[in-house]
């Protein structure tokens, strides 16, 4: 009768002593003698986690073991699975023999055996072992398999330790080894060798990159990389380092090769720590040794590198920031002397709520800008600034649903310059401002279910700067967009101020589908009592009027996004065009810009920019995947970079070839074409292929 449990032993206290909470569950069950137990037909033992189900099982008090015919089946705590055909093991299932045995690691990594060794409920010795993560078809060889002639897993430290094993593909003996060790799927860290890659460039020539990690405790690694060629001799590195309050990590190379007589380098830093009391200390580094050697090697495509250690306190009603800035430039138009390389700033916004209503804030900062050069004017001007400000807001619902918005608010600032004679070197300026926006909120049903919004809205503020006029470091790129429309100053710093007496007006429509489809078209312009000369010319903010802008949006069920702004002027017509589109669904990520801009000299732009960027990944089926990115210069007919890459995927290897083109070159970069290759077998934690297609048994 199936329900008998190993619990109606306890007259035989060696058992169940031996036992403890181990229970059996048979479909019969038949006592031998005094010493053994018969237990058959749907069995199933449980003991401290683990699950065992055969066919028969005999107990034999005297021995201490288990007779286990097949077909058997066990699992571990852990999610190991062995399986066998006969087995010999002691109660508690962690000590003994399993024969045509077979363990399934983390439901990934299949090693079988003619025989499985188990001891100490940790140990795993296989013999005439197979390995493979591949879907094994019938007596026909897996895609890729390792034999050996031992195999040890350790279920502890998570490794497996083979002897006298070689690698197969399909069968054929590629690789010997007389000893390898090799993470199991469980190990998320391991000190071994990573996926090499293979690199081929136009000016380092064919390369392998072979990285080795390093665990370090729990709590800290290093990875090695040396990258080796015809052309180059470079150590690669990464440190990373997990702390309570924060992490650090860095990471750099050191080069030898013919492109530079000298050695190369950069360093690439960043550290976070929380310091209590809502403090966060955020430091960064970055450095390289010549302009070129980040493209040169594909380590970054940055132009400027910033090093920077900022103090920052946020709360709801306060916000703290002390940050100290390094530029170093890598631009053949710009020198680090004249950027300025040096920024310093100190600020400290609060706000609180007033007994007369409103919002009041209130911001006290101060900022330093150092350049290197003595030199007078641009290169050579270091200005000093500091200053308060105090901000009152309030807003109100008028009859008829008008929403008004009013806020007033002043600003003093002192500014001391050095080595610029065209400004005062000690100066005060006070600027205050006042504004009041408009918003009309009309809301209609249309036809199927939809809803249309139109808001049209009104701003008419003012604004005055008393005093000097210090140089502009904070404010010299500030276009036209949604956002700034309605603001009374569009200056992104503190340095320029937006003064006279103006008025903002613009309209938006939206229309939400019944069928998920939301849209919006919105435009606006600016007038002004006085024509604004320290805006650029492709702003859109110059003169008495302002461009007008149009922008549009929709988006759609299945992950469609376009986005587009343009700014148009009176006279020239189309100045500034950028749009965007997104697109993202099981099959397709596509995200696609393009930027028009007119040509202006202010913005160090001295012919039109019209460009279009692409980054697209299409899964071409379970096994392919290909992504896509490349930038094209519209003006002059030709390709910026491009590239490509292919992955194909089963259950147990990974494939990636890809090839990209840098087509630009300059005084320190020379263009070039790199081709990389690389590939990971499944089923060890340095090189999982979860998911995939599986490479079925039809073929």
């Amino acid at each position: 009768m199936r329900g008998l449990l190993l619990a109606l032993l306890i007259w035989l206290p060696g058992l169940v002593s031996a036992q403890g909470a181990a229970t059996l569950v048979a479909d019969r069950v038949v006592l031998n003698g005094e010493d053994q137990l018969i237990a058959s037909g749907n069995i199933e033992v449980f003991f401290d986690g683990s699950r065992l189900t055969a066919s028969q099982v005999l107990y034999d008090q005297t021995n201490d073991t288990l007779q286990i015919t097949g077909p058997i089946f066990i699992e571990t705590p852990d999610g190991t699975i062995l399986t066998a055909t006969n087995a010999t093991l002691d109660p508690r299932i962690e000590n003994g023999i399993l024969q045509g045995a077979r363990i399934v690691l983390d439901q990934q990594l299949q090693l079988a055996a003619n025989q499985i060794d188990r001891r100490d409920g940790r140990f795993s010795q296989l013999y005439k072992a197979s390995a493979t993560s591949c879907k094994v078809c019938g007596t026909g060889p897996p895609l890729w398999e390792i034999r050996a002639e031992r195999v040890i897993h350790d279920a502890q430290s998570q490794q497996l330790y083979f002897r006298n094993a070689t690698f197969r593909v399909r069968g054929v003996p590629l690789l010997w080894l007389p000893v390898m060790r090799l993470p199991d799927p469980t190990a998320e860290r391991s000190t071994g060798l990573l996926i090499p890659e293979q690199r081929n460039t136009t000016q380092l020539d064919l390369g392998i990159k072979l990285p080795y990690f390093i665990t370090l405790g729990d709590h800290r690694d290093l990875t090695l990389t040396p990258y080796l060629s015809a052309e180059t001799r470079t150590l690669e590195l990464r440190y990373r380092q997990a702390f309570t309050n924060g992490y650090l990590e860095i990471e750099g190379a050191v080069s030898d090769d013919t492109l530079e007589p000298e050695n190369r380098s950069y360093v690439f830093a960043d550290v976070r720590f929380d310091l209590g009391n809502d403090f966060q200390l955020n430091f960064d580094l970055e450095a390289v040794s010549d302009d070129a050697y980040l493209l040169d090697y594909g380590y970054s495509g940055k132009d400027r590198l910033d090093s920077a250690i900022e103090l920052l306190q946020v709360r709801d009603d306060t916000l703290y920031r002390a940050r100290f800035t390094y530029y170093q430039t890598l631009r053949d138009d710009e020198s680090n002397a004249s950027l300025p390389p040096l920024i310093a700033d100190l600020s400290y916004e609060g706000r609180f709520v007033p007994t007369f209503g409103g919002s009041l804030s209130y911001t006290a900062d101060l900022d330093l800008a150092y350049r290197y050069s003595d030199e007078d004017g641009d290169a050579g001007r270091d200005v000093f600034r500091t200053g308060i400000l105090g901000k009152w807001e309030n807003s109100w619902v008028l009859p008829n649903g008008v929403i008004a918005n009013f806020e007033t608010g002043a600003r003093a600032d002192l500014y001391l310059v050095a080595d610029d004679t065209d400004f005062t070197q000690e100066d005060i300026r006070v600027a205050p401002s006042a504004g009041v926006t408009l918003r009309w909120p009309l809301i209609r049903q249309g036809a199927g279910g939809s809803t249309n919004l139109l808001e049209p809205a009104i701003s008419v503020s003012w604004a005055e700067s008393f005093g000097g006029t210090p140089p502009n470091e904070d404010s010299t790129r500030t276009e036209l967009d949604r956002a700034n429309l309605l603001a009374i100053s569009r200056y992104a710093g503190e340095d320029a101020i937006e003064g006279g007496a103006q008025v903002a007006a613009g309209l938006v429509w939206t229309r939400y589908g019944a069928a998920g489809v939301t849209s919006a078209l919105s435009f606006g312009r600016i007038l002004r009592q006085d024509a604004a000369t320290d805006f650029t010319g492709t702003s859109g903010l110059d003169d008495k009027q302002s461009d007008w802008l149009v922008a549009g949006q929709l988006t759609a069920p299945g992950g469609f996004l376009f986005d587009a702004r343009s700014l148009w002027d009176d006279q020239i017509g189309l100045r500034v065009a950028d749009s965007r589109i997104n697109w993202e669904n099981d099959t397709v990520a596509l995200g696609a810009n393009y930027i028009w801009q007119s040509a202006d000299s202010a913005e160090g732009r001295s012919e039109t920019v019209s460009e279009w960027t692409l980054d697209a990944e299409v899964t071409l089926s379970r096994a392919w995947t290909m992504e896509l990115d490349a930038r094209y210069n519209v003006v002059e007919s030709e390709p910026v970079s491009g590239g490509i890459g292919l992955q194909w995927r089963n259950e147990c290897v990974t494939v990636d070839v890809s090839a990209s083109r840098r087509f630009t070159s300059s005084s320190t970069v020379d263009a070039s074409t790199t081709f990389g290759v690389s590939g990971s077998i499944g089923g060890f934690s340095t090189g999982r292929a979860a998911g995939g297609a599986t490479t079925g048994c039809g073929n």
